[in-house]
């Protein structure tokens, strides 16, 4: 024995040994696509896909924000610019976050073409076969028909056919075979949809993949301030900020505009529960909309989550709050500057601070930067501060400041911020001349050294909107209904199979009867089955209650 077994090893081991052939170029090709399109693979990339997408929250894209991106890369010389070989600032358009999410896409449509198409199959097949042992089957049952108190047993061929309409009823498809022989049967399958859910599900997470890679390629959103009785016209260069799709162009725009007549915000006035007094209740922006020009103009209102849609672009009111005019007339007694400035509230009661440039001054630009307080208190020996958002009594109290502002340089800037660094103070609440303080009674001040005059004119109410336009959000959403009716559908539609046969027997007394014995399998796991069976108990004795339906005791021998 031993002798045979080295022989085998040596045989196993030298040159006569059988070569596995190899794959070549063709098999290699279908052992990757068999590898990519399994459902494990799909997973792992969809996993892969959220973890690439992280990198695009940790660092500043250069698609939303180019100079955030040049600021990181200055402060960080060593790693910012390796980040951007890698594509860490671009993360979205990058080649290897377009590469997870194509395979992911090939992956899904490579699962599911073929599991659609062998389904259609299967559903266009015969029911299985009949067993020949129905008694292996994980639910089992037989019931005596007639044969008892001289009612007449129903033949093995019409007892079939009863089960059949009766399994149809039931939602069933079914296939009786042999009715004119001596043990007739019927095939029956059930929950075809099952499948149908599952398959929904996976195309409609393909038409979510498709449908954000329509709107991070062709949409957009931006930002817009609007003050009354101003428009918006919705052209590129008319948004604050604005960030395009991929693959935008400024062509695209729906040419509408908007135009804020009148801004309404209610603010809770019971006296009687003074931790809420002041809270806003209400927001509520009369608008006119012209969808196109020449179109005709059209009045709508809108509020906080209550977008406005113009022509499938959304318009949502996410901010507002105070816009002082103000007039400026420099040295030479030129106006220099008139009209509103957009004010950032900085709390509760709308305590708003205030920024304004005046490069076309002369001799000097100025600039000016201040609050507005709207319903002002100025007590003695404390600081001025406002009280209530309302507008009861507005005040405005500026430092001003002569010198270059650094406009002519071509540099952008922040339009909130002021660099006071390179200007020259002329009043301020530290300085000699004060703060300048404008209100109902003092509506005008003169500026120190014949710099000019400020002039506080009037106040009006802004609007901030969020602009989207996302042509992947119809389709998105759909997707998404779909691939929730597809997934309840895979969850709680049974797939079973059933079979009932009949023949003709005699019960423990030797009677002759019709035996009907029928046996239930499920696809996966199903652990309503029981309650299927019966179920079908139930059902036959309702068909054949007047010919003395019985149950047929098991013992251990028919499960043999």
């Amino acid at each position: 024995m031993t002798q045979v077994r080295d022989e085998r090893d040596q045989k196993g081991s030298g040159s006569d040994s059988v070569a596995v052939p190899a794959l070549g170029p063709l098999g290699m090709l279908r052992w990757a696509w068999t590898q990519l399109t399994k459902m494990s693979t799909a997973l792992v990339l969809l996993l892969l896909l959220a973890i690439a997408a992280v990198p695009g929250s940790m660092f500043p894209q250069r698609i939303q924000d180019p100079d955030a991106v040049n600021s990181y890369i200055e402060a960080n010389p060593t790693s910012g610019p390796w980040l951007d070989r890698f594509q860490l600032f671009d993360v979205f358009s990058s080649y290897w976050f377009s590469a997870i999410y194509l395979l992911l896409f090939i992956s899904l449509v490579g699962c599911v073409l073929p599991r659609a198409a062998q389904h259609y199959k299967a559903w266009r097949a015969k029911p299985p076969r009949t067993p020949k042992r129905l008694t292996r089957l994980p639910q089992y049952r037989r019931v005596l028909l007639g044969g008892r108190d001289g009612a007449e047993a129903p033949s093995p061929s019409e007892a079939i056919q009863e089960a059949t309409k009766a399994l149809k009823k039931r939602g069933y498809r079914v296939e009786a075979r042999d009715l004119d022989g001596e043990t007739p049967s019927v095939g029956a399958e059930r929950g075809m949809w099952k499948e149908v859910g599952n398959i929904l599900f996976h195309v409609a997470l393909l038409g979510v993949l498709i449908s954000v890679a329509i709107g991070s390629l062709f949409g957009y959103k931006g930002q817009k301030i609007i003050i009354e009785d101003e428009s918006f016209v919705n052209t590129l260069v008319a948004y604050d900020s604005f960030t395009p799709g991929t693959n935008f162009s400024a062509d695209w725009l729906n040419p509408f505009s908007v135009r804020l007549d009148n801004f309404q915000a209610d603010f809770h006035r019971d006296t009687t529960d003074p931790a809420q007094y002041g809270a806003p209740t209400d927001f509520e922006a009369d608008v006119t909309v012209t969808e196109e020009p020449g179109a005709e103009e059209k009045s709508e209102k809108l509020k906080v989550n209550e977008p406005l849609n113009v022509g499938g672009t959304k318009l949502y009111l996410v901010g507002n709050g105070y816009a002082p005019v103000i007039r400026v007339t420099d040295g030479q007694g030129n106006l220099a500057y008139e009209g509103p400035v957009v004010t950032i509230p900085t709390d509760s009661v709308y305590t708003s601070s205030l920024v304004l440039k005046v490069p076309d001054a002369a001799p000097d630009q100025l600039g000016f930067v201040g609050l507005l307080l709207p319903t002002a208190v100025m007590d003695e020996g404390s600081m001025p501060r406002s009280v209530d958002p309302g507008l009861s009594n507005p005040v405005l109290i500026m430092s001003s400041y002569f010198g270059d502002l650094g406009l002519d340089n071509g540099e952008s800037q922040n339009v909130y911020v002021l660099d006071v660094d390179s200007l020259t103070e002329m009043n301020s609440m530290m300085s000699d001349n004060g703060a300048i303080t404008l209100d109902g009674a003092n509506r005008s001040a003169e500026l120190p050294d014949g710099k000019g005059t400020i002039e506080f004119v009037d106040v009006k109410r802004y609007v901030g909107l969020d602009i989207h336009n996302d042509p992947g959000r119809i389709p998105a959403f759909i997707s998404f209904v779909a691939a929730f009716v597809g997934l309840i559908m895979s969850l709680f539609i049974a797939r079973r199979r059933a079979w009932v046969r009949a023949y003709v027997g005699q019960d423990h007394n030797g009677v002759q009867c019709t035996v009907l014995e029928y046996g239930l399998l499920a696809r996966g796991e199903d652990h309503r089955l029981g309650a299927e069976a019966e179920k079908l108990t139930s059902l036959w004795t309702s068909l054949w209650e007047d010919r003395g339906v019985r149950d047929f005791p098991l013992n251990s021998s028919d499960k043999a």
